[in-house]
């Protein structure tokens, strides 16, 4: 277990205030769920503090330890025991759904590649059980927004060591933790008012860019030149949705991006990868796509590319586009230049895409519309889901509209729409 000794308490605070008011938003008698690292406790509990302090009805804690999925994994006597999954975990989740909850998600692990190098298809194996036992909850609580969620970031010492070069044990933990407060604006004393304005900035390049009516946003760099396709109903979203209690929350702190659904029949092209990422505890290092007709057709990398190939051949879905994301060089993550190997981290330092399962929130229309209609307008679904960054200061970003009209959307990396 981590202590917060020698951390900032007041911004850990307003931090873990922030989570509650801005992120989850939790409304007085609801139920919050908070989910993290085992190392992570001290955090959480500051976070489920705060939710008492907003009225929630009750809060509970649900930590976790990637050595015991390691474990699991590792020595299983037989590979079907990996498909099973305790059914109080969809009760738990359906409660959630039911009770039209708040949830929230702390991510920092103590090893951010505890799984590596661990069969991958056992990894899959044991994912993809996990995901049709929540299945429910990734439609219609997250997807269809029944529940108020967000994923924060917390930091741990073994994260720390993982990526800050010089620095060891609490030194830097502390390091770590003094970037993430920067980063989530909860290191200044107007952080509420600075989220007002961040999440209302974010909502109007949204609108903006839906205003454009585009029909393909088109990135082109170094080993980079992909069009991505949407359809008529593709809406950009950011800066925070609504819930189904009409409540207002933010699922990402930080977030930096506008995002949307694509077309996945529509994506073509090549595109290097600008940051490594995590798939299934594997880290992917210098990864070169090709998309044909949709599909991801081709790919290389100097590090993963073997647990990347199970990922994607895990469903079909998962080798077709689910989300296209637009992030500037004016990110405070790109700012602080530094590769944090999560991914919540890390999608808000670059544009990115994902392959998987795609957002019906971000069509018009979306959340009430059938299987058959987002299949036929090219709405991605599948048990994966996972984003690639792909922009840095040398790539461009265009879009076009359905009559061919181009409009500049990031030079170099910034952006010159929408200010």
């Amino acid at each position: 277990m981590e202590t917060l000794a020698g951390v900032d308490l007041p911004s850990l605070e307003r931090y873990a205030q922030l989570i509650v008011q801005k992120g989850c938003n939790v409304q007085p008698g609801q139920v919050f769920q908070i989910g993290a690292d085992a190392q992570n406790v001290d955090f959480a509990v500051l976070v489920a503090e705060a939710a008492y302090e907003a009225g929630a009805r009750f809060v509970n804690l649900d930590l976790s330890d990637d050595r015991m999925q390691k474990s699991r994994i590792r020595s299983s006597h037989e590979e079907e025991f990996l498909d099973y999954v305790p059914s109080y975990v969809s009760v738990r989740f359906d409660e959630m759904i039911d009770s039209k909850g708040a949830v929230v998600r702390l991510v920092g692990p103590r090893d951010p590649v505890a799984l590596a190098g661990l069969p991958a298809d056992k990894m899959n194996r044991v994912r993809m059980a996990g995901h049709h036992a929540a299945k429910r909850f990734f439609s219609e609580g997250i997807g269809l927004s029944a529940v108020q969620w967000c994923v924060a970031s917390a930091a741990t010492t073994g994260w720390a060591e993982s990526i800050i070069d010089d620095l060891k044990g609490d030194e830097a933990r502390n390091q770590l933790w003094a970037e993430l407060l920067q980063i989530v604006r909860a290191d200044k004393d107007d952080a509420f008012a600075l989220w007002d304005a961040h999440a209302d900035h974010l909502h109007q390049r949204s609108q903006a860019l839906n205003q454009l009516g585009l029909a393909s946003i088109h990135f082109s760099g170094p080993g980079t030149d992909l069009t991505v396709g949407l359809s008529t109903y593709a809406r950009f979203a950011g800066g925070g949705t609504r819930s189904q209690r009409d409540v207002d929350f933010i699922p990402n702190l930080p977030t930096e991006e506008v995002f949307t659904t694509p077309d996945w029949r529509q994506t073509e092209g090549v595109v290097r990868v600008t940051r490594p990422f995590v798939v299934n505890g594997a880290l992917v290092r210098d990864l070169l796509m090709t998309f044909s007709n949709g599909e991801l057709v081709d790919f290389d990398a100097s590090e993963g590319a073997d647990t990347l190939k199970s990922y994607v051949d895990s469903d079909p879905g998962a080798r077709r586009l689910g989300e296209v994301a637009l992030v500037g060089t004016d990110s405070p993550i790109f700012q602080n230049g530094r590769v944090f190997k999560e991914i919540l981290l890390d999608e808000n330092a670059a544009c990115h895409i994902a392959v998987g399962n795609a957002y019906q929130s971000c069509l018009d229309g979306g959340e009430t519309m059938s299987n058959e209609t987002l299949e036929e307008i090219g709405c991605n679904a599948s048990s994966a889901h996972t984003d690639m960054m792909i922009s840095d200061e040398k790539v461009q970003v265009v879009g076009r509209d359905s009559n061919g009209k181009e409009t500049e959307l990031l030079r170099n990396g910034a952006w010159v729409f929408g200010g």
